[in-house]
């Protein structure tokens, strides 16, 4: 399984750990992700997804999944996230 967030593509990084006598060895970043379950309130269901801490504060900021996938760049998203996202686009578009 990837260690990738699905909304903000967020990744492992690499640097280094730095002792007191300034040795360093290289070690991993890993992003703090979440299993949650998401409600999309246009389409009317939920998706399971690991996201990171950082994007599910973003998605109660931004006001919902809703307006977050709106926003969000499609190369950021995962596979599923993006299907969602042209559903809800397709769906404003029939309504509009």
């Amino acid at each position: 399984m990837a260690r990738r967030c699905e909304l903000t593509g967020k990744g492992p990084v690499v640097g280094h750990s730095v002792s007191h006598a300034q040795n360093k060895t290289k070690r991993r970043f890993l992003p703090n992700l979440c299993a949650v379950t998401l409600r999309s309130e246009i389409l009317d269901r939920s998706v399971k997804a690991r996201i990171s801490a950082h994007a599910l504060r973003s998605i109660d900021h931004i006001g919902g999944l809703d307006a977050f996938l709106k926003k969000a760049r499609a190369e950021d998203l995962s596979v599923k996230m993006l299907r969602m996202k042209r559903d809800i686009q397709k769906l404003e578009a029939a309504n509009a």
